[in-house]
């Protein structure tokens, strides 16, 4: 008996997933065919070049996309559906499911349009996979959508599997995976799935098969999970502040405990992102419609200790500078909102220097990657092309995004620069007693003052 043809995988939506997945299926040994409606971020991924900035992923996309030397030329691109849906035998789903305006819920029309463009160029069997992260019951609602609108009816069929990717680690994420989660409801499913991450199956990555509904839940109660933990430290980062305990030290102490562990227990300004903020939000809003909002309620305080960490770290600011933001000068360390990343999406730090500066201090930001992203958003703020430039004549300094550029800074040479020698650590991840050795006022959140 020949052997069969090996899966071919398309990827709809170019955006931070899909650009992720798309070159991970070809690092994985598929050819793939990428799609996005947007044909200057196609004419960008063919030339081997990512519309955000992500470790790694650069160099996977030119191993692989085709027409560049020495690639292995299995990635390809275009705008087209009807090619797709040709090309196909695994079609995943990887467009955004933004927070709709002026209200929690999730907006679901880029995905029900991609499924509805999709399904009616589906004349051969096809497996569609869900990557983006949706309210619970729409993988349902879809499946029927699909089986309806395309040509060969209940054979194009539709599979959920959620993504994990952590940005800064999404390439590492993608093909060597801690999990994997399926939502099927065929044998036919399950085994295609298995093909296409024979790989990382191969090398142990656990592989969880469970129902729609499920599927759908485990990346939200994921999120929300890390939210809370988040929250948790943030909040005994308040009593810490209140009692003059060291919120470090308690984190670090309970850490030990393995039922709780040292990850994500670090307080500062809080969670931003494109993910955690709106993702808690569309499953409160969710569960409500679900009539399980009761069981959600402790979201809404995540969410408010977070939003608070914001304003405190303005509060803390104002305090430093003898009670008033009046014609201060501010150096900003960080826009982004998490290091190894160009996204300031919801980002705290450019939030924290916005009010900053709407209080009417003179604010100039330095981060190493996300500069172009934070002036397309607040262009009235001042930008510095380096650490020194952005402190230089600052009467106090703020530490908010815990890029590693950052700690390895000389607080002697960052102090020639400055007007005062005073330094907020709104990410708890600078040396104090370094700071304090040249003569810098230096204050954490949650940790006492001296």
């Amino acid at each position: 008996m020949a052997n069969k043809a090996p899966l071919r995988i398309t990827v709809i939506g170019t955006g931070y997933l899909g650009a992720t997945h798309a070159a991970a299926m070809a690092e994985l040994g598929f050819d793939v065919l990428g799609l996005d409606i947007s044909a200057e971020k196609v004419a960008l991924l063919e030339r081997g070049e990512t519309p955000m900035y992500e470790p790694g992923l650069e160099e996977l996309l030119r191993k692989h996309v085709a027409g560049h030397e020495g690639s292995s030329g299995r990635l390809r691109f275009t705008t087209s559906y009807e090619e797709v849906g040709e090309f196909g035998d695994v079609h995943f789903v990887c467009v955004n499911t933004p927070q709709k305006h002026g209200e929690y819920a999730c907006d679901m029309s880029y995905v029900d349009s991609a499924i509805d463009a999709l399904a009616v160029h589906l004349h051969r069997p096809a497996l569609v996979v869900g990557k983006s992260t949706v309210p619970v019951g729409s993988a349902a609602r879809l499946a029927a959508r699909l089986a309806e609108l395309a040509p060969v009816g209940e054979e194009a069929e539709l599979a959920w599997n959620p993504e994990f990717l952590r940005e800064g680690f999404a390439v590492q994420d993608t093909l060597h995976p801690d999990r994997i989660v399926v939502g099927v409801r065929s044998e036919r499913a399950e085994q295609q799935l298995r093909e296409v991450y024979a790989k990382p199956l191969a090398e142990g990555s656990p592989f969880v098969v469970t129902d729609f509904p499920t599927s759908e839940l485990v990346k939200t109660s994921a999120n929300s999970f890390l939210a809370t933990k988040i929250s948790f430290i943030n909040a005994m980062a308040e009593v810490c502040e209140a009692a003059d305990g060291d919120v470090a030290k308690l984190a670090e102490a309970i850490g030990y405990d393995d039922r709780i562990g040292k990850k994500f227990l670090r307080s500062g300004i809080g969670f931003g992102g494109g993910c955690l903020p709106k993702d808690i939000r569309a499953f409160m809003a969710r569960a409500g419609e679900l009539g399980a909002s009761e069981a959600l309620t402790f979201l809404r305080e995540v969410d408010s200790i977070n939003m608070r960490r914001r304003a405190h770290m303005v509060e803390l600011t104002r305090q430093a500078l003898g009670g008033t933001l009046l014609g201060t000068r501010i150096g900003v360390l960080g826009a982004t909102f998490k290091p190894d990343s160009d996204d300031v999406r919801d980002s705290p730090a450019l939030n924290v220097a916005g009010q900053l500066h709407l209080q009417g201090a003179q604010v100039t930001v330095y981060d190493p990657k996300g500069m172009e992203n934070a002036r397309a958003i607040f262009p009235t703020l001042g930008y510095a092309p380096s650490a020194v430039e952005a402190v230089r004549g600052a009467d106090v300094v703020l530490h908010l995004t815990e890029w590693r550029e950052f700690q390895q800074l000389d607080p002697a040479v960052l102090g020639e620069a400055v007007a005062v020698r005073r330094l907020l650590d709104g990410r708890n991840t600078l040396d104090p007693a370094l700071w304090r050795k040249e003569n810098w006022t230096f204050r954490a959140l949650g940790r006492p003052t001296a």
